[in-house]
């Protein structure tokens, strides 16, 4: 098996980009952000691919980089919230390991998507804080009192990683390009609606502009895109319910991680399959 192909489909993976130069270009945006955070996705997805290939699961699918995804999520998300530490540095080994067999189970009832890591992710991040009392990094938002059209749309492809950067998400909406052009184009239309969506719903323009309401919502559109001419449709759908369930966690003090746009794509998946099944005649 090729492992460097294997991680770079894997990065690629987290936004349906079964393409080793996509995934090359997601690590190189995530890289100039943030070193630490592009050592997180590299160490998350190797152990995650380790840990499929331990449980000897398809290597077709280890290839494809379906089981490394989830690994390089919750290892960024690991070093994000609470920085390098030996706590958080065992947290990242642990954590990308059970999204592995955690997809490998859902995967058989319904498509997992993002799920192994939100999981994962939400339980490490209860440990960690209530448990371990390994507190969150400091940060601070400065207060904005207009939009901005250019950063939003490049700031939410970064947010899909946790890259809160121009530039990186730039080189992420290009990397989607390398592999699909489609994608780029509902991604794009996704984000931007999804922010504007925030706006109706009064969210503060900081949290827009950082990217927030748009990036679940870039990844429901990629998720749901194909050639047939209703998919703007369910795709603004699925970017409403995205933003509505974002600003619902928000109120609940949840880290919403990828979680709106998983339910955002279930619910979808499901309506058009009851959409498409035949009447039932009782006549």
């Amino acid at each position: 098996m090729n492992y460097i192909q294997s991680i770079l489909r894997s990065l690629g993976q987290v936004m349906f980009q079964n393409n080793s130069y996509s995934g090359l270009l997601f690590l190189i945006g995530i890289f100039y952000n943030s070193a630490i955070l592009g050592a997180a996705a590299v160490l998350g997805t190797i152990i995650s691919i380790g840990t499929a290939q331990i449980f000897k699961y398809s290597t077709e699918d280890i290839q494809n980089g379906l089981y490394g995804l989830n690994g390089a999520l919750t290892g960024i998300a690991m070093w994000y919230f609470f920085g390098f530490t030996t706590t958080t540095f065992f947290a990242l080994i642990i954590g990308s390991a059970l999204t592995t067999p955690l997809y490998y189970y859902l995967k058989k009832i319904i498509p997992p998507f993002t799920a192994p890591f939100i999981i994962i992710s939400w339980i490490a991040m209860y440990l960690l804080l209530l448990i371990l009392k390994v507190p969150f990094l400091s940060s601070t938002t400065p207060p904005e009192q207009t939009f901005n059209f250019l950063f939003v749309s490049a700031k939410s492809f970064g947010q899909v990683m946790f890259q809160d950067n121009t530039i990186t998400g730039l080189l992420f909406l290009l990397a989607i390009l390398v592999n699909s052009k489609r994608s780029a184009v509902y991604g794009l239309y996704a984000a931007i609606l999804g922010s504007l969506f925030g706006l109706i719903l009064k969210e503060p323009f900081s949290v827009i502009n950082a990217g927030l309401m748009g990036y679940n919502a870039i990844l429901c559109a990629i998720a749901l895109a194909d050639e047939k001419r209703n998919s703007f449709f369910w795709i603004s759908i699925a970017t409403m319910i995205s933003v509505i369930l974002n600003v619902g966690f928000s109120k609940l003090g949840i880290i919403a991680l990828t979680a709106p746009f998983v339910l955002s794509t279930w619910i979808i998946l499901k309506l058009k399959l009851h959409k498409r099944q035949p009447a039932t005649s009782y006549s």
